[in-house]
């Protein structure tokens, strides 16, 4: 059984997400193994919240030039999971 703190690793600080609180969806990074049951039952025993619904979605990396020696370097992939919460729930870690 993993820590329900190692399955989310950070809150997604974005426009885009900050469009979606409206909707009551919030994006988390989390960890690149992790299920949609797991990250549910993660999000539900940190915030106390109901969970709807868990989307997950698996963002390569891009690829970077080097300014300096003019090679090629990649930024690290990440896992996010768009969380849709039930009516009336939030989380207040993003509110403003």
């Amino acid at each position: 059984m993993k820590d329900h703190r190692d399955v989310l690793i950070r809150p997604v600080v974005s426009e885009k997400s900050y469009g979606l609180l409206e909707e009551n969806v919030y994006t988390f990074e989390v960890a690149k193994s992790a299920s949609k049951p797991e990250i549910r039952d993660a999000v539900e025993a940190l915030f106390d919240v109901a969970v709807v619904k868990v989307n997950t979605l698996n963002r390569a990396g891009k690829r970077k030039r080097n300014r300096r020696t003019g090679g090629w370097g990649q930024r690290p992939s990440q896992k996010r999971a768009l969380i849709t919460l039930a009516e009336g729930d939030s989380i207040d870690l993003f509110e403003v």
